[in-house]
């Protein structure tokens, strides 16, 4: 999963900081080090739109074919290179634009996005998968069943029935980029992350990999009911205005010349705060922020930075501790003037050590390959939102 895990500093944190109270005039005493609640809350999608419609069902090869494109879903023990094989396409090109090695095993029902069309033709043999099983003719479909012949065509004959899709079903196709998440997915394009999971046969981890294409769901759109069944010749039956049920609702009009009522707008010059974008610190990654400030859930700002770019110092001021969490990954802590700190995680390759004086723009370090960068300004042992800060 493209994220980076919740963060816990040792108690050793706590006492590094405390050493250098007395000399910069900070007292961490009751500075709380724990950083894991940055890790929770704020990805629930629960205000997406209504339930997508269930993903179309592949033919007898796997592939499920749209107007603008076609994709493979994957069978149990599927790899790219048996997909390749059974619709006669080139695995390592296949494997290149689903940016994923030849002989991963796939998850079931995960899709496979095809750089080209391929025509409907006979059936071909079920190709053994990597662990030794035959894969399931019809897996994505949930229940094994047995092989049936295509309406119009002989038992023996074995040719594939591939009927393209509507172009109002064809989904959008996204392209995972470096920081997302199924989550940060599912709200961009409004939909729900169990129908996005549903749709691309993701793992109960949610996990993403860069360059991966995946379906983004035909949502808020009810699922089709079954149409009333009438007698051969019978007219199908009208159905009754709502009107002829219940009255009209009594309009109640209001002249056009009645005055509006304004409530009066605030005056944002007298609610402004002193910190507010005073530019007092510099963004510590190249990149866009992907989460933001929650007092209590995210104690500071996520930012989606290439893997292997440089993590500056956002201000001037001296190292106070450099420490690391339960998997061993860097926490940089500066201090800086006015009782400022600030806190920099998901970064390896430390480039400065504790004493250090730093000036604004000193690289500390590299952003690690979860390409995600989280950041915290602290006034005192408080958190603050850091945007306020930021130039």
């Amino acid at each position: 999963m493209i994220t980076i895990r919740r963060l816990a500093l040792f108690a050793a944190t706590a006492a590094a900081l405390a050493s250098c109270g007395p000399q910069g005039g900070l007292d961490f005493s009751n500075f709380d080090p724990d950083l894991r609640r940055w890790g929770g809350g704020g990805l629930e999608t629960a205000a997406a739109a209504a339930r997508a419609q269930p993903r179309p069902a592949p033919d007898q090869r796997g592939v499920i074919s749209y107007p603008g494109y076609q994709v493979a879903i994957a069978r149990q023990g599927d790899t790219v290179a048996t997909i390749a094989a059974r619709l006669g396409l080139n695995a390592a090109e296949l494997a290149q634009y689903n940016a994923i090695a030849a002989n991963t095993v796939l998850n079931p029902g995960a899709v496979v996005a095809l750089p080209r069309r391929v025509a409907a033709g006979a059936a071909t043999a079920p190709v053994p998968s990597s662990t030794g099983q035959v894969s399931d003719p019809f897996a994505g479909q949930g229940v094994r069943q047995p092989a049936q012949s295509p309406a119009g065509t002989s038992a023996g004959a074995g040719a594939v029935t591939s009927t393209t899709l509507p172009a109002a079903s064809q989904p959008r196709q996204h392209v995972v980029a470096a920081g997302e998440t199924a989550w940060s997915i599912a709200r961009k394009y409004n939909v729900s992350v169990g129908d996005l999971a549903q749709w691309n046969g993701l793992t109960p981890e949610m996990t993403l990999r860069t360059g991966q294409r995946l379906l983004i769901p035909v949502a808020g759109q009810a699922r089709a009911g079954a149409a009333a069944v009438t007698a051969p010749g019978v007219g199908s039956p009208t159905p009754t205005p709502p009107s002829s049920a219940e009255p009209l609702p009594k309009e109640r009009t209001q002249p056009a010349a009645s005055p509006v009522n304004k409530p009066a707008g605030p005056d944002l010059g007298k609610t402004r705060t002193a910190a507010s974008g005073n530019g007092k610190f510099r963004m510590p990654a190249s990149g866009a922020i992907i989460r933001t400030y929650q007092k209590g859930k995210n104690d500071g700002i996520d930012i989606a930075a290439a893997p292997g770019s440089t993590v500056s110092a956002a201000g001037s001021g001296t190292v106070a501790a450099i420490t690391r969490d339960t998997d061993q990954v860097p926490i940089i802590v500066i201090r800086h003037d006015g009782n400022l700190m600030t806190v920099y995680a998901g970064l390896q390759d430390v480039a400065v050590t504790k004493g250090q004086a730093v000036s604004a723009g000193t690289a500390l370090g590299k952003t690690r390959s979860q390409g995600v960068v989280h950041f915290e300004v602290r006034n005192g042992f408080e958190s603050v939102d850091p945007e306020k800060y930021l130039n």
